[in-house]
């Protein structure tokens, strides 16, 4: 085994023991690197887990931010310890300051390229590591890698989710192109669909944690006010740009689709913005509750929302690309509705744009 791993073909992980000397002595499991070859589709995927897990163990022991180890756990000794686990390991994304902690190691110390990082993976280790460790360091040459032949970005999205979806990833794929450009309300994706989706939309959310449903941060819980967005960054950019223009991907007309990115580019990171700063304001640890906040008919939407119920203060922040499209006094206009559930907090209006952002690294 130990010749088909200096070839790469293999690789192996050990049971975890407290004991190094027993580890290496009891039997590993082994791994393909080439996994989309085995045919049972349970074994495919715990060998497509194990690989990305091992690739990212790797990569944190490779850039220094550790030492890591990575294996299997049984139950007495005997069989691995499937579905009798009393605690649930999730992987999460990198937060914003740990992929500017990354950027910075090689060198980065732009806003730009860290809110690029975080458009086009959302904080997904193997992504941040694919791109590192293939120089794209940059806003062009993550574009330039992400759109070449044999990408691994090119197919990601079909990948991952055609063989969960089954033989009705059509209609889920269709759900989440809308999505992913800007119709976030079911009726919107209804209407241009023709069919009820709220079964669709159920299992996206709370079987596939796909996309998450968004509702006014005062919206009582039984609301109907509510929209859809994909949760992962980079499935939102696969829906919105690759897979909409699939047949330019098969074709390899690669440079189509950066005419729509640079044309279309700085749109779609609005709301990929707001998001950013969500995530930034919730890390402060100031405020118990953090939403946006939107009217019927999207009326006086709000971008951001933060409160602290304890200190009876509200920041109410309007976030835009460009900086000189942020209108104070309108902003307070928008409020005076909002603010009317928190009579005795004390409110602060602010606008956030990029470079507003190294206040809250």
């Amino acid at each position: 085994m130990s010749i088909f791993e200096k070839f790469f073909l293999t690789f192996s992980i050990t049971p975890w023991t407290r004991r190094i000397a027993q580890a290496i002595q009891k039997e590993h499991k082994v791994y393909l690197w080439d996994f989309p070859r085995i045919k049972e589709p349970a074994a495919r995927f715990e060998n497509m887990v194990a690989a990305e897990l091992y690739r990212t163990v790797t990569a944190w022991n490779d850039i220094g931010h550790g030492t890591f180890s990575l294996h299997f756990i049984k139950n007495n000794a005997k069989e691995p310890l499937f579905q009798r686990a009393d605690r649930i390991l999730f992987i999460k994304p990198f937060t914003i300051k740990y992929i500017n902690q990354i950027l910075g190691d090689y060198g980065i110390s732009d806003l730009k390229t860290l809110f690029d990082y975080y458009v086009f993976t959302g904080g997904i280790p193997r992504y941040i590591d694919i791109l590192v460790t293939n120089s794209a360091l940059s806003y062009e040459q993550i574009v330039d890698f992400i759109l070449e032949t044999n990408s691994p970005f090119l197919n990601e999205g079909k990948n991952l989710l055609i063989e969960e979806f089954g033989k009705e990833y059509g209609i889920y794929f269709s759900i989440l192109e809308l999505i992913s450009a800007g119709k976030t309300a079911r009726t919107e994706i209804e209407s241009i669909l023709e069919r009820n989706i709220g079964g669709y939309l159920e299992r996206l959310e709370k079987d596939y944690s796909i996309i998450s449903k968004h509702k006014p941060i005062n919206a009582k819980p039984n609301s109907r006010l509510q929209k859809y967005f994909i949760t992962d960054n980079f499935l939102n950019f696969w829906f919105r740009f690759l897979y909409r223009n699939y047949s330019a991907i098969e074709t390899e007309y690669f440079d189509y689709i950066k005419i729509l990115l640079k044309r279309d580019y700085s749109t779609y990171c609005g709301r990929i913005l707001e998001k950013f700063y969500h995530e930034l304001f919730t890390n402060t640890g100031k405020y118990n509750r953090i939403g946006s906040y939107w009217e019927k008919g999207n009326q006086n939407e709000i971008d951001l929302v933060a409160v602290n119920d304890m200190k009876k203060e509200i920041v109410v922040a309007e976030i835009k690309m460009n900086p000189s499209r942020i209108n104070a006094s309108i902003l307070k206009q928008k409020s005076q509705r909002l603010l009317v559930s928190y009579p005795e907090y004390r409110p602060k209006w602010i606008g956030l744009s990029l470079k507003d952002a190294v206040h809250y690294l």
